[in-house]
């Protein structure tokens, strides 16, 4: 159960990194009219990073966190792919539905709109909420208490702050 649930979490990274980068391509070609990123914008973002993907791996990697492994069971391991399913399809949703007005972090586009079809109609910030899905799909997925939860108390820290 243990490597199949890193593998699960594995994979949900490669499916993120899929849908963000060409969003990503295209955002850098978007002119910038305003820029509203701070320093605890950018260092919230680094420490999602840290918990969503350095302590996994290192984990993985690594015995520095072993006195925090635990035993994964199957019920757990579903759930987790449930909430990575979540997160990976409202992820892509909030993508497409926000088109050329999505940036990685606070920007205003040239010729910005506010966005309220699609998720947008039903969620006030459905791209947090897939962050916290995805926090809650590491939770269960790593055989690893500390490795697991680093990712949600991160992503919880971003949005509250």
């Amino acid at each position: 159960m243990e490597s199949l649930g890193f593998l699960i979490w594995g994979l949900m990274i490669l499916a993120f990194a899929a849908f963000r980068y060409p969003a990503m391509r295209k955002a850098r070609k978007q002119r910038t009219r305003q820029d509203r990123r701070d320093v605890l914008d950018i260092s919230l973002l680094g420490l999602c990073v840290i918990g969503l993907l350095i302590v996994p791996l290192i984990w993985r990697l690594t015995d520095i966190f072993s006195g925090f492994d635990t035993m994964l069971s199957p019920l757990r391991v579903l759930l987790g792919i449930v909430c990575a399913g979540s997160f990976l399809w409202l992820f892509w949703r909030s993508h497409k539905d926000l088109g050329k007005n999505w940036s990685v972090s606070l920007e205003l586009r040239e010729g910005h709109q506010l966005v309220t079809n699609g998720v947008y109609r039903h969620v006030r910030h459905p791209m947090y909420a897939a962050f916290i899905l995805w926090g809650l799909a590491q939770a269960f997925l790593l055989a690893n208490n500390f490795a697991a939860v680093t990712g949600f108390v991160a992503v919880l820290l971003l949005y509250v702050l």
